[in-house]
C-alpha cells in the first residue's frame, strides 16, 4: 500500500512579552482602536532581548516531537522556514536539529516569507512519501527586530512566534497532502522587502539603518494580490483533491489581516466559522502563523481522522499557495 504522510504532532511557542495595540498606537500617533479596526489585531508577542530565533523554534519543535511520540533518532529531515535566521551564515536549522537531539536528521533553512511553511510542508510530505521516514517542519520568525517603527504598515502588524508539525509515514489512503497549488508573481517582487543586507545591496559604512528594516510599498496592492492568490490556489488545490468548499472542515489561512481571511472565505464560499483565527491575539508572524494556528486549534479541538484541512498563504516576493491535507 502507498505510503502517505500524517500530522503526528503539533507544537508552538510565543514569547512572554505581550505588546498591546495602545503601546504602538501611542508611538505612531494613531487613535486608539486604529490597528484593530484595520487588521483585527489586538496584541502580539515580541521576543525578549537575548532570545534568538533558534530558541523559539526549539521550543515549538520539542512540543511537536513530544506530542508525536516518535523517537528522535527516527527524524530524518528537519526543515526550518524562516525569514529571520540567527545569522546570515550559517543556517539555523542545523543548530535547531542539534538542540533537539535529532542526530540522524538532515537540516536546512527555507526562506519563503509568509508562504514558507506551506512550501516546507509540501517538501517534507514528498520526503516522507518517498523514504517512509518522519520529518520535522518548523516555521519561526522574530519580526520585531525587522520592522520599521516609523511605518505603521509594518509596526502595527508583525510579531514573533514559532510553530511546528511532525510528519510521519502512514498508509491511510485518505490522509496526507491531497491537493497542492504553489504559485508566484515575481513581477510584484518588491511590494514587501528589506532593501539592504543582501548581496544586491550589502552592508557597508553609510548604509541607512532604515534600509535594514522591513518596508511595505503599497499595502492596498498587497491586500488585493494576497486575497487573489490565496483564493486561486485554494480552488485549484481543492480541485486536485476532488473536494468542494463544503467538504473542508477547517480553513487555516496565513494570519496576515482579518479582512484578508474574511475576503478569502467569501470568495471560496467557506463559512467564516470554519476559519481558524489567531491573528487577534498573536498578530502576523509570517511563516509561523499557520503551524501556530494548527497547534492551537488542535489543542482547543483535536483534529479527527477524516477531517479535511485547507491551508493557504501569500506574502513577500508574492509567493503563495494552498494545500489540502487529510487528517
Amino acid at each position: 500500500m502507498t505510503i502517505v504522510s500524517r500530522m503526528a504532532g503539533f507544537g508552538h511557542y510565543v514569547p512572554e512579552r505581550r505588546v498591546e495595540n495602545l503601546e504602538i498606537e501611542m508611538q505612531l500617533g494613531l487613535d486608539a482602536g486604529w490597528i484593530e479596526g484595520r487588521t483585527g489585531i489586538r496584541s502580539r508577542r515580541w521576543a525578549m532581548p537575548g532570545q534568538t530565533l533558534t530558541d523559539l523554534a526549539t521550543n515549538a519543535g520539542a512540543m511537536a516531537l513530544e506530542e508525536a511520540g516518535v523517537d528522535r533518532s527516527d527524524i530524518a529531515l528537519t526543515l526550518l522556514a524562516t525569514s529571520t535566521p540567527d545569522h546570515l551564515l550559517p543556517p539555523s536549522a542545523p543548530l535547531l536539529a542539534c538542540r533537539l537531539g535529532l542526530q540522524a536528521s538532515g537540516a536546512i533553512d527555507l526562506a519563503g516569507a509568509c508562504s514558507g511553511f506551506l512550501y516546507a510542508l509540501v517538501l517534507a510530505d514528498g520526503f516522507v512519501r518517498t523514504w517512509g521516514r518522519p520529518a520535522l517542519v518548523v516555521a519561526a520568525n522574530i519580526l520585531s527586530r525587522r520592522i520599521n517603527m516609523d511605518e505603521r504598515g509594518t509596526a502595527a502588524v508583525f510579531a514573533d512566534a514559532a510553530g511546528a508539525v511532525v510528519l510521519a509515514p502512514s498508509r491511510d489512503p485518505h490522509g496526507g497532502v491531497l491537493g497542492v497549488e504553489l504559485m508566484q508573481e515575481g513581477e510584484n517582487y518588491d511590494l514587501i522587502q528589506i532593501p539592504s543586507g543582501g548581496s544586491a545591496r550589502p552592508f557597508e559604512i553609510g548604509t541607512n539603518p532604515r534600509d535594514l528594516r522591513m518596508t511595505m510599498r503599497d499595502g492596498r496592492a498587497v491586500f488585493m494580490h494576497a486575497v487573489r492568490m490565496m483564493t486561486q490556489s485554494s480552488v485549484r488545490a481543492m480541485e486536485q483533491a476532488g473536494l468542494a468548499a463544503s467538504d473542508i472542515d477547517r480553513f487555516v489561512p496565513h494570519q496576515a489581516n482579518s479582512r484578508i481571511i474574511d475576503a478569502a472565505c467569501d470568495q471560496l464560499g467557506l463559512q467564516p466559522a470554519k476559519a481558524v483565527r489567531t491573528i487577534g491575539e498573536f498578530g502576523n508572524s509570517s511563516a509561523a502563523t499557520i503551524p501556530l494556528s494548527l497547534s492551537l486549534a488542535n489543542k482547543q479541538q483535536p483534529f479527527a481522522p477524516g477531517e479535511h484541512l485547507l491551508l493557504a498563504a501569500a506574502g513577500a516576493g508574492m509567493i503563495g499557495g494552498a494545500v489540502v491535507f487529510g487528517v
